[in-house]
């Protein structure tokens, strides 16, 4: 038992670890080069985003289940009976490999993070280059609104991936093709809702790079954050999977056929024992 709860929270590290390694790269693609490959094509950037998620999956599912984001884990605690023991060390694991993609995307361009805080005058504790590794408000969106945003995004995500994994769902994508559309739910609520504030909907992919950049220079501008931001995306997630769990646990769940079926074959058979 030991040994199988170590291989999870390995395999929850390595998912978050790749997701945040080739989702804060192409936020370096975006942000850091003049002209940028992707301000005039920023679906790739929902696309990077959405597939690092589907390879974590790919890599990482058959161990842990590849939650790859505490909210998730949350949600499947309270509504699809995931241990309650297992969540805080998987959450752990979560933010222990979003901080080690963090590093190795500073590893690899930490140089361009210079020259381009150099060319735009601002420095590492001003905010220069944040936007590569964790979140922030967007244009005209102040804190406490973002807070409602991340819950509303964040519902759409778990409602999403509840349909896409329900085993009574018979509209739901067969083999193993459900990574594939759980990661283009996330490129889609990117392309979609992202620019308001970078689309967290998960508090490891934020605290866990934002750490990292608190130790390398960032300071103040990862905690607490230009105005006392840090705990928004943490927080606005979990209760976002809270929304969107229930959700589907009420208006979708109860009403799918096969569901029906199911409950209906089981009491024939309790029936079937009584004497």
């Amino acid at each position: 038992m030991k040994k199988e709860l170590t291989g999870q929270l390995i395999s929850e590290a390595i998912a978050m670890f790749l997701i945040i390694a080739f989702g804060d790269s192409v936020a370096a693609m975006y942000t850091l080069y003049t002209p940028s490959p992707y301000q005039q094509a920023y679906w790739g950037v929902c696309i990077a985003w959405g597939m690092a998620v589907t390879i974590a999956i790919y890599v990482t599912g058959s161990v842990s289940g590849c939650h790859g984001n505490p909210a998730v884990t949350l949600a499947l605690a309270v509504y699809r009976k995931f241990s309650w023991r297992k969540v805080l060390p998987y959450c752990l694991a979560q933010v222990v490999g979003a901080f080690l993609g963090a590093a190795t995307v500073y590893a690899l361009f930490f140089p361009v993070i210079d020259q381009f805080n150099l060319t735009n005058h601002l420095t590492r504790a001003q905010g220069g280059a944040a936007g590569v590794f964790f979140t922030h408000p967007g244009l005209a969106n102040a804190p406490m609104h973002a807070f409602t945003d991340e819950i509303i995004l964040t519902a759409f995500l778990i409602f999403g991936i509840f349909a896409i994994t329900e085993q009574f769902n018979e509209m739901a994508p067969g083999a193993n093709g459900g990574a594939l559309v759980i990661g283009l739910l996330v490129a889609v609520i990117g392309a979609s809702m992202g620019y308001l504030e970078a689309w967290a909907i998960n508090p490891a992919r934020d605290l866990g790079p934002r750490l990292f950049c608190f130790l390398t220079g960032w300071g103040p501008s990862a905690f607490p954050s230009p105005g006392n931001y840090w705990w928004i995306p943490i927080v606005a997630p979990l209760l976002g999977a809270l929304v969107g769990g229930g959700a589907y646990q009420l208006l979708i769940l109860p009403f799918l056929p096969a569901r029906d079926r199911a409950l209906l074959a089981a009491a024939e058979d309790r029936q079937a024992l009584k004497p």
